[in-house]
């Protein structure tokens, strides 16, 4: 018999692997090998335990044993909360986090225009710019480390770690002077605590929702557009008055702030496949849906004392999931995002210097279109997200990919020879592009973890999440510089780079139209 629904096809693959239940287990059979369970959960919300009065699954009562494959689709997505107080404050923490993270990415654009014009001003602009492209590649680079931390001991000491390296990094390049000083204090301690804040944050909220996945991470990654818009004026509007080391202190007391409250709220819910599951009496009686995956019920301090024992030992080269390169869907989208962070950094870094050298615009609006441009990117997370619940993952992402395309192909490509035109309309033209394509590469970001998380178990979420982004921050580190390299050769000249933004889309639009062919047939009404 099959059974075809696009929004859980992780789950649907397990299931239907599973072995018919028996008196005992096989030997080389886990206990989260069973069949998902639900179990009747009024009883909750009046204080009782679902045990003391709703059947409980015993793995030798083989007639009230339900086929996985036969089961529901509202009965598989019991088993994440899709909701209530503990799961939203997850949201919460996560958005916090990555004011904290993403929102220091947004902003290198400021760093590196300060910087080039004062501590670092006798070196060429594109060779600062390895700061921050060093910066960004060890922010997703670290992933493939960091993802498997998470599924085996969850997100508590990967926020620490990840708070003292990022407020260490900010106060350290406070005081910074030279070349070096910056790339270690913010290019490589910053970039530490960026990769080890964004992964378990995203990586958390996979384990609260299933449903209302895209909308839950598409409201967390918000936070860092918010922080794109927030630290940008902050160092702009602080510096003159108490000078760049303060302004830069300031924002490193802002995120220290703020990964108190991450470190507080994000949990992780789920355990590694070689873990015993948490218990639904564990869950907040907010929660209208608990359900099990195993016959064992520990409570929450048992299984985490459980579960650091049972994690095995891994080597080197397990931190590397290249068996997930097999399944094509997998490799695909890869290869998708890969383009996707091959070309967003792009804009990102040389807005401001486009519109300073190549359109000659006033110096200070030159400086906003940053801020203009995170402005767009706050709703470019979010929206896609709720959009793509609906019509799909791989769907939406596919429409955000497109739309960056059409908005550098039709918006910023003609504003390169404008250079000699009204200064009010290119001005208009430029707000116009900021503002579109910071909504587009706003949804392709928030759409990634999910659309990688459709197509994986989300107990090996994390590791399958951080080998995706391990395989793209080689994107965003060569990105940059290419970039930067295009404009040497053109003597100058913006129009090639433009190009390089353009194909880097046409590219992963190709790419992840695949991954969807092959996931779920070339179907145009098809949820996916």
């Amino acid at each position: 018999m099959s059974f075809h629904h696009h929004h859980h096809p992780a789950f649907l693959e397990s299931a239907s692997e599973q072995p018919q239940p028996q008196h005992n287990l096989a030997a080389n059979q886990s206990p989260t090998d069973l069949p998902v369970l639900s179990q009747t959960t009024s009883h909750q919300s009046n204080g009782q335990s679902p045990s003391s009065s709703s059947p409980a699954f015993n793995i030798d009562d083989t007639d009230n044993f339900t086929n996985p494959l036969t089961a529901t689709s509202s009965r598989l997505t019991t088993t994440y909360p899709e909701g209530g107080r503990k799961a939203w404050s997850v949201v919460l923490g996560s958005f916090c986090g990555m004011v904290a993270s993403f929102g220091i990415m947004n902003t290198i654009g400021t760093f590196q225009a300060h910087l080039s014009h004062n501590q670092l001003k006798e070196y060429d602009p594109g060779y600062i710019g390895w700061i921050f492209g060093m910066y960004a590649f060890i922010s997703f680079f670290g992933g493939i480390l960091i993802g498997p931390i998470f599924d085996c001991y969850g997100p508590k000491w990967l926020l620490v770690g990840g708070t003292v390296s990022t407020v260490a990094g900010l106060m350290l390049s406070s005081v910074s002077h030279s070349y070096w000083q910056f790339m270690l204090s913010f290019g490589v301690l910053g970039g530490i605590g960026t990769s080890l804040i964004f992964t378990p944050a995203v990586a958390s909220i996979g384990h609260w929702f299933l449903e209302k996945r895209g909308y839950a991470t598409g409201v967390a990654t918000t936070g860092g557009s918010i922080g794109g818009i927030i630290f940008p004026l902050v160092i702009q509007s602080a510096t003159p008055k108490v000078g760049f080391g303060w302004a830069v202190r300031i924002v490193g007391f802002m995120c220290l702030f703020l990964m108190v409250l991450a470190n507080w709220l994000i949990r992780a819910r789920l355990s590694d496949v070689n873990a015993t599951p948490l218990s639904p009496a564990s869950e907040s009686s907010s929660i209208s849906s608990p359900s099990i995956i195993a016959a064992a019920t520990p409570t929450e301090k048992n299984w985490k004392s459980k579960f650091r024992k049972s994690t095995p030992k891994r080597g080197l080269s397990e931190f590397i999931d290249l068996a997930a390169f097999k399944d094509p869907r997998f490799a695909l989208t890869a290869l998708g995002v890969f383009m996707i962070e091959w070309g967003i950094f792009v804009p990102l870094s040389y807005i401001t210097s486009y519109s300073l050298s190549h359109l000659h615009l006033p110096h200070a609006f030159s400086y906003q279109l940053l801020a203009i441009l995170n402005a767009g990117s706050v709703f470019g997370r979010w929206l896609p997200g709720l959009v793509a619940d609906r019509i799909g993952r791989f769907n939406m992402m596919i429409i955000t990919v497109a739309f960056c395309l059409v908005t550098a192909l039709v918006v910023w490509l003609p504003s390169a020879y404008m250079r000699d035109g009204s200064v009010g309309r290119t001005k208009a033209l430029m707000v116009v592009f900021a503002l579109m394509y910071g909504f587009g590469s706003g949804g392709g970001i928030s759409l990634t973890p999910v659309c990688v998380g459709q197509i994986c178990e989300t107990r090996e979420y994390g590791r399958k999440y951080g080998t995706c982004y391990f395989f793209a921050s080689f994107g965003t580190l060569t990105g940059i510089p290419i970039a930067g390299q295009i404009i040497h050769l053109m003597n100058g000249h913006f129009t090639g780079l433009i190009i390089f933004t353009i194909g880097s889309y046409v590219a992963a639009g190709a790419f992840f139209i695949a991954a969807r062919v092959v996931g779920a047939g070339a179907g145009l009404r098809t949820v996916y």
